[in-house]
């Protein structure tokens, strides 16, 4: 096989990565693109909760915040785990706490101009 066709099917392949994250982060990006949902990162980054202490923060109703909370779950952000009766909840990856400090900066800077 010819070095540029070798060349060529690695660059397709490096396309379809990178369009495969670019179609996971637009996922993420969606699933952020809610300020309750910010909100219950934000609270989740602090420490891990219970389903009833993040309700109580909210101040949103149980059916809302199990909408909420499936979004999370589904792109992979939150993670659940249940204790008896009670479920917890906290963040997949610390990284996610990172993610949402930097727009925050983001945001601070932008508004600053």
């Amino acid at each position: 096989m010819k070095l540029s066709v070798v060349t060529h099917q690695l660059s397709e392949e490096a396309h379809r990565a990178n369009s495969s994250l670019y179609e996971r982060q637009a996922q993420i990006c969606k699933a952020f693109a809610n300020p309750t949902r910010l909100h219950i990162l934000d609270l989740l980054g602090r420490k891990s909760r219970g389903v009833s202490e993040l309700q109580a923060n909210l101040g949103v109703s149980k059916a809302n915040l199990s909408q909420h909370l499936t979004i999370l779950r589904n792109v992979g952000t939150v993670v659940t785990r249940r204790k008896g009766k009670q479920v917890y909840c906290s963040l997949a990856f610390p990284e996610i706490k990172q993610a949402c400090g930097l727009m925050r900066q983001v945001l601070r800077r932008l508004r600053s101009r």
